[in-house]
């Protein structure tokens, strides 16, 4: 009877308990295995595919894709991202409303500029300056955002983000190399040559062009009226024995224009001063500007806003307005030009 009981027991652990806990055992650490494998390998691939797409939004600057920026007001010398840096060129240069072709326009000419500037150094231990009487505007995004109404504060920074994003490495080259992109505010309809500006021997493909449509901007005309006295006090600040005799009109006379009609130069009693000197020391927008009397003023009507040379964004805004994109607005203003990647060159 007791050997019945153990064969018994023995069948019952061989035939259910056994199989049982074997079945128990596996089944865990395979489906355990499998599992964790297959999460390594989901998020492996997901990775790869974000940085994939990280990687083709970002352009591989092979060179320049950083540039050390001096901060005129400190003396701090910041190395900074370039097309990062080019988001506070643009918000500080030109208007977040204007067209989005002509911000991209904006964004090559500044790229261009600055990988000029990183070619012919004009600062000792840095590439480019944040003065824009020295190199080009630079406004921290603190500080551009402030500035704008706060609804339109993050479509603004959009609208600037995209122009440089969507022109990503694009400059303007002159026989394959980085050209001196100059640009101004408003040229008063024409352009104008740099060596009527800062003498030398100028560059090919800054010209004389006339631009269309920039009549309608507030920076197209401007004048600045001066009483006699008012006028003498300016003019003494450079030349000391200056004199003037007011009821002689030869002694305040226009004497030679430029190819885009703007004064070359200019009478004022015992001294004949250039176009460019006449603006700086009486507050002129522009030398495009003439001259009348009127009882005991002089007064200055000028057009434009800026030294005219290069691309105009007035102009550029009324040209996107007409339906140019930005390639074509930038070939209108300088002349015989190609746009091209930098890392082709």
């Amino acid at each position: 009877m007791k050997k019945i009981f153990i064969y018994f027991f023995a069948f019952i652990f061989i035939c259910f308990i056994l199989p049982a806990l074997l079945t128990k055992t596996d089944i865990p650490t395979s489906s355990g295995d499998n599992t964790t494998e297959e999460i390594v390998d989901n998020n492996q691939e997901n990775n790869v595919q974000n940085s994939k797409e990280q990687q083709e939004s970002q352009y591989n600057y092979q060179k320049y894709g950083t540039i050390k920026l001096l901060h005129s007001k400190t003396g701090e010398v910041e190395e900074v991202a370039l097309d990062e840096y080019l988001c506070n060129v643009v918000s500080g240069e030109m208007p977040a409303d204007y067209e989005l072709e002509a911000l991209k326009s904006q964004a090559v000419v500044a790229r261009t500029y600055t990988i000029y500037k990183c070619q012919n150094p004009k600062h000792d231990n840095a590439n480019i300056c944040d003065d824009s009487t020295c190199c080009q505007a630079w406004v921290s995004k603190e500080d551009r955002l402030a500035r704008w109404e706060e609804s339109k504060r993050e479509s603004n920074w959009q609208k600037i983000e995209q122009c440089v994003k969507e022109t990503q490495g694009k400059i303007i080259t002159y026989n394959n190399q980085p050209i001196n992109a100059f640009f101004h505010a408003n040229s008063g309809g024409t352009t104008e040559l740099p060596v009527n500006v800062w003498g030398g021997s100028g560059y090919p493909y800054l010209q004389v062009v006339e631009t269309a449509g920039e009549e309608g901007y507030t920076q197209y005309s401007s004048e600045v009226s001066l009483s006699q006295q008012e006028l003498t006090d300016k003019l003494k600040e450079k030349y000391s024995d200056i004199q003037i005799d007011f009821n002689n009109d030869e002694q305040i006379k226009i004497l030679e224009y430029t190819d885009s009609n703007r004064v070359k130069t200019i009478r004022f009693g015992n001294h004949e001063l250039s176009g460019v000197e006449t603006r700086s020391l009486l507050g002129l927008k522009s030398t495009n500007f003439e001259i009348k009397k009127e009882n005991d003023k002089i007064i200055f009507y000028v057009k434009g806003y800026g030294h005219g040379v290069g691309m105009s964004q007035t102009g550029a805004d009324a040209m996107a307005k007409q339906g140019n994109n930005y390639e074509e607005i930038i070939k209108h203003f300088y002349i015989g030009v190609e746009i091209k990647e930098i890392n082709s060159l």
